[in-house]
């Protein structure tokens, strides 16, 4: 059985501070070594992917990535110590939820419409 997908979004004042795009995009930054290839990779603007990195950084007490611009090769961005500790713990915390909530998400998803 194909179950639904549980999305959790940890809010920070009127900003999501953490949900699952910025987790992949985390993951893909932490990957690549710069969100111009991070969002290119995801299928999303540069643009969107800096906003998306700005507000993660606005909403934590310290930046989750870091930019690099020598204006050489050098140029890139990484993830930080804290944005490594911070998509650690969001990734364990849908895994909890996940194992937690399996029998009533079992339960839902029997109901889901068929899809093609």
């Amino acid at each position: 059985m194909n179950l639904g997908t549980l999305k959790i979004r940890i809010s920070h004042q009127a900003d999501t501070a953490m949900g699952p795009g910025k987790a992949d995009l985390l993951d893909a930054i932490h990957e690549l070594g710069s969100i111009s290839a991070a969002a290119k990779h995801m299928g999303m603007s540069y643009r969107r992917a800096w906003e998306l990195v700005d507000a993660m950084n606005n909403c934590f007490s310290k930046p989750l990535v870091s930019t690099r611009q020598s204006g050489g090769t050098q140029n890139g961005a990484q993830v930080t110590e804290l944005g490594l500790q911070i998509l650690k713990s969001y990734r364990s915390l849908l895994n909890k939820t996940q194992s937690a909530c399996q029998q009533e998400l079992e339960e839902i998803t029997r109901h889901l419409s068929p899809t093609d």
